[in-house]
């Protein structure tokens, strides 16, 4: 362990961690080192089935909303990939997730900063910098680094009734692209009734010889849901409301990001088009395809497997009574859930975490914790309640590095002042907007 500590050590590169080192790279000054256990990049791969989509617009990529001339943006992929007027005239109302993911490929296979195949195994603290313990090809000695940046993502949140069935009747929605072939010709159940759950079901179904003979789709919300993805909606997406956002109280933060679920875990509307054009055909125009049974409104509360056979106990919220499915697969779009990596074990009991074991970051991303303050550990997409629904998002990754970047340089580097809101979420109501003539002039 020889040298001057990083600036930063990122662990985990994922689309976050990728945004920040993209970000990161237009400061010369800033010396910062990202380390992923895989061999390269590979974004949801379980995830990437034929014809899913984005639910955000291309534009909100690594580094577009903060630094629009960076080489690192969408668009200069496209150019790159001698596609930009090809991409155009496909006039797509949502971006392929696989062209997207492509993108993001494009950008790790270049980023001089971003170390693959090397696991952080331990993170301690000595001597006013973070100590990470790595494996290995290129991991070399210890890595010392006076700001720690978390990005390893969400893990698979998997119900408490999945432990009572066998696994091999079972399987996350994060491995479905490996999985679903073992589907044909069996009796299927979908639990979740987001864009993930929409997405599997879409894909079963469209199957042809090799479609389970049975689909039954089950979901605890009382239909299967639209994103809102209108315009107002969509202000909470942006960096103004994060800002007033931050400014409640915990409890009342907590209630707003419940109601607000359908803002970032509908079902897009193309989704659900293609869903009911799919059903219309299976029972009009093709009755030889996998039977479907539409189960909203139920909570899965217990499962078994007597007899080799799963067997699912819902609770219908409609009417109230209890139901008993008989299937053969259980899929488990069930969505994922926030855990701190394990490496940071060793310093895990110095963290400031809430009452659901998540750390607590600050307007800058870094959390609490009781080292130094010049040693700082930020953590991308732990923010949910801190900064609101946008935080597991694409949508203000490219906002929420520069921000990291700025604070980690002391300085502006990138400007990251917005012009007036159209919404007054807070403040004297008689507050209001107006464009300024000579600006519009402009």
């Amino acid at each position: 362990m020889t040298g001057s500590p990083l600036d930063l050590a990122g662990i985990g590169i994922g689309p976050f961690n990728l945004s920040l080192a993209a970000q990161a790279d237009a400061v010369g000054d800033l010396d910062a080192r990202f380390f992923e256990r895989e061999p390269a990049f590979d974004w949801h791969p379980g995830m990437m089935l034929p014809g899913v989509s984005l639910q955000t617009s291309f534009l909100k990529d690594l580094v577009t909303a903060t630094n629009p001339t960076s080489p690192w943006s969408f668009m200069a992929y496209l150019v790159a990939q001698k596609r930009f007027y090809e991409f155009l005239n496909a006039d797509f109302a949502e971006v392929p997730r696989r062209e997207f993911a492509r993108y993001l490929a494009w950008v790790a296979a270049r980023l001089p900063s971003l170390r693959f195949g090397t696991a952080v195994r331990e993170v301690t603290f000595a001597q006013d910098s973070f100590v990470l313990a790595c494996d290995g090809p290129r991991a070399g000695g210890p890595v010392r680094a006076r700001n720690l940046a978390l990005g390893v993502g969400l893990r698979p949140a998997v119900p408490d009734f999945a432990a009572k069935l066998p696994e091999p009747q079972w399987f996350h929605a994060s491995k479905a692209a490996f999985a679903l072939d073992r589907t044909a010709g069996r009796r299927v159940a979908v639990v979740g009734g987001g864009q993930s759950g929409a997405e599997v079901v879409l894909d079963l179904l469209g199957r042809g010889r090799d479609a389970p003979a049975r689909v039954d789709w089950i979901s605890r919300r009382p239909n299967f849901l639209p994103l809102d993805a209108t315009p107002f909606t969509n202000e909470v997406f942006t960096p103004h409301y994060v800002e007033r956002f931050r400014d409640l109280p915990e409890p009342r933060r907590r209630a707003i990001v419940a109601r607000q679920k359908l803002a970032g875990d509908g079902i897009s509307a193309e989704t659900l088009r293609a869903l009911y054009r799919r059903l219309y055909a299976l029972r009009h125009l093709e009755p030889e395809g996998p039977a479907v049974g539409l189960l909203p409104h139920r909570d899965v509360r217990d499962a078994d497997a007597t007899g080799g056979v799963p067997r699912l106990v819902m609770r219908n919220g409609f009417d109230g009574g209890i139901e008993v499915l008989r299937t053969e697969v259980v899929i488990l779009a069930t969505g994922y859930r926030y855990a701190l990596p394990d490496c940071l074990a060793p310093i895990r009991h110095r963290l400031a975490l809430d009452a659901d074991g998540r750390p607590q970051p600050s307007a800058d991303f870094a959390i609490r914790w009781d080292g130094p303050d010049h040693c700082r550990i930020f953590a991308l997409n732990a923010g949910l309640t801190s900064h609101g629904i946008a935080e597991p998002q694409l949508s203000l990754m490219a906002w929420r590095s520069a921000v990291i970047v700025n604070a980690l340089a002391g300085r502006p580097c990138f400007d990251l002042a917005q012009g007036p809101s159209p919404v007054a979420w807070s403040g004297p109501p008689e507050r209001a907007w107006r464009v300024d003539a000579s600006c519009a002039e402009e």
